[in-house]
């Protein structure tokens, strides 16, 4: 078998899309040693992520050059059985594809896109989905919501979870928060946001509670951890930053690779992730992986994710995102049930599994085996030689 994956966002920053494609072809090539694989990237940064045995194939970063010839290029010359896109598949694709899309905030809560991007992702999305010959999405909330904007039936949508790296995974806090300290000059404890600087992902209204919880409660000297890179709505949240009374205790880092960010999370005394909307929240489950107690929103897929190990709290609410804050920094028996509780559910998600369910689907439209046949094989054989 022949199988294409437009991995463009390997090395681009782009957050969970990229750990999303990387994840998944790491694991492809445990589970599948005999089919033939092509990414396609644009970044030769790339080349690193991408298992050795696959054949990389150059695409345009410019999506317009992308989706308008280079992908279609590509597939022709390759003819992979499937390709596999996010969100947006070429305007001509002679194979048949599957799209992954994680969420449709872009319909949903168009105020968090810029004009162009809001236009761009309504248009092609919609095209992408309705030419799909199967569509995945990573949560249930994604799923209700995908079917309800583009009428499509239950059974062309598959939930696939994402999942945590193994990479994640508690370090003594003492080991951590030192290596924080010298890198990143953060001498105090620290409460911790993972996200990039765009408006839904509420950083305003954290800086907002944050400010309350230290100026009602003295006695904390915690500091506010920002990590993410800047969009166009960054000005707006440094802006709220520098005006607030607690400025001196506001850090930003700006994107950090994986390691940083496990030592990151390790050092935090709390993790708090305060967006309006996801279709899933990795950092959710990177927290809990790393054994930190989480306070999340109660929207969206972020209690989908959650399960029962994180503090819920109404993101508009800013009495709401300071009480859970308060509530897991002072009660230590509160906050080290959370951490227990947060690593048994990020346990529960495996990108093995998710890749291994992937794999199936790419099989079923490929029409060429039954499911659950020679790829749930490479998985046992897997673990047995664990």
């Amino acid at each position: 078998m022949r199988f294409a994956i437009d991995a463009h966002t390997i090395g681009r920053h782009l957050t969970g899309n990229e750990v999303y494609v990387r994840n998944l072809l790491e694991n492809y090539a445990r589970l599948d040693r005999d089919s033939q694989f092509f990414a396609y990237v644009c970044s030769e940064y790339a080349s690193s992520e991408v298992p050795n045995r696959f054949e990389k194939r150059n695409v345009s970063a410019n999506p317009f050059l992308r989706l308008g010839y280079d992908l279609t290029r590509r597939v022709l010359i390759d003819k992979p059985n499937v390709l596999h896109v996010q969100y947006t598949a070429p305007l001509f694709c002679p194979s048949p594809f599957v799209v992954s899309v994680h969420d449709v905030s872009y319909l949903e809560r168009p105020e968090y896109f810029t004009k162009p991007r809001r236009l761009q992702l309504k248009a092609t999305v919609a095209n992408t989905v309705n030419r799909a010959a199967r569509v995945l999405t990573v949560s249930e909330f994604s799923r209700q919501r995908i079917m309800a904007a583009y009428n499509i039936p239950a059974e062309k949508i598959e939930v696939i979870y994402n999942a945590v790296s193994p990479h994640f995974r508690p370090v003594p806090p003492k080991t951590a928060f030192l290596t924080v300290s010298e890198k990143f000059g953060v001498q105090y404890p620290y409460i911790l946001s993972v996200g990039d600087l765009q408006p839904r992902k509420n950083h305003i209204g954290l800086i907002a509670a944050y400010e309350e919880l230290i100026l009602n409660y003295p006695q904390l000297q915690h500091h506010l951890v920002l990590v993410g890179k800047p969009t166009w709505f960054a000005p707006r949240v440094y802006e709220a930053a520098r005006q607030s009374a607690v400025a001196d205790r506001i850090h930003f880092t700006d994107f950090v690779n994986d390691e940083d960010l496990l030592h990151l999370y390790n050092a935090a005394e709390l993790v708090v992730y305060p967006s309006f909307y996801e279709g899933f929240g990795l950092p959710i489950l990177e927290a809990q992986a790393c054994g930190r107690a989480i306070a999340c929103s109660n929207t969206s897929a972020m209690p989908e994710v959650a399960d029962k190990a994180a503090l819920l709290f109404d993101p508009t609410s800013k009495s709401d995102i300071l009480k859970a804050m308060r509530d897991l920094l002072l009660d230590t028996d509160l906050r080290q049930r959370m951490e227990r509780l947060g690593i048994r559910n990020a346990a529960r998600f495996s990108w093995e599994k998710s890749a291994r369910q992937t794999l199936e689907v790419y099989y079923e439209v490929a029409g060429r085996r039954p499911k659950k046949s020679k790829v749930h094989a490479r998985a046992a054989q897997a673990v047995q030689s664990t």
